[in-house]
């Protein structure tokens, strides 16, 4: 799981508005462009091309 002082410090890197949990730690979402980055093996990838776009 990703601790809060390191999910304090994440922002999207698209819009660069801060992440919040989601699916019980299994993603990252970005309220302002919807998309969810995957974290694997409690490592959160930030790339772009990894993350989905969900509606609103």
């Amino acid at each position: 799981m990703v601790s809060q002082d390191l999910l304090d410090m994440l922002v999207c890197p698209v819009c660069k508005k801060p992440l919040t949990l989601k699916d019980e730690g299994q993603s990252l979402k970005c309220g302002e462009c919807h998309r969810v980055y995957p974290i694997r093996d409690d490592i959160p990838i930030l790339l772009v091309d990894e993350a989905v776009t969900e509606p609103s």
